[in-house]
């Protein structure tokens, strides 16, 4: 099984939340939709963005794909923890679990990036 590809799914699909579900998913992250143009945000910026990246790179055959995919998860978890120092946010749970599914999604991405591109070295 190519876990990267697990990554590139994970991160489609919590952008096709964000298309199809805008409220629910900005409910979840603590980001209410307080009118249409924040429902039509948080479609655009955590849907649209994050199911167009994690689609490609469910259909790219590049390690690149991986590499992006990897980067944007591990950028997520970074500023989530960076955002403990600057802003002190209210740690739930969920905050936790989010960090934690970041950074393997975004390890699994880059590893995957990787045996890819030894692959390809191999082969070629």
């Amino acid at each position: 099984m190519n876990f990267g590809r697990v990554s590139s799914a994970a991160l489609m699909l919590s952008g096709v939340a964000g298309v199809v579900v805008p409220k629910s998913v900005g409910s979840a992250l603590d980001l209410p939709a307080a009118s249409a143009r924040g429902v039509t945000e948080t479609r655009a910026g955590l849907g649209g963005t994050y199911a167009a990246l994690g689609g490609w790179a469910l259909v790219s055959r590049e390690p690149a794909a991986d590499v992006a995919v990897g980067v944007t998860w591990l950028g997520a978890a970074g500023v989530r923890l960076a955002s403990l120092k600057l802003d002190r946010p209210r740690t739930d749970w969920t905050f936790w679990a989010y960090l934690g599914v970041e950074l393997g999604l975004g390890a699994t991405a880059l590893v995957s990036a990787a045996t890819r591109s030894k692959a390809r070295r191999t082969r070629g």
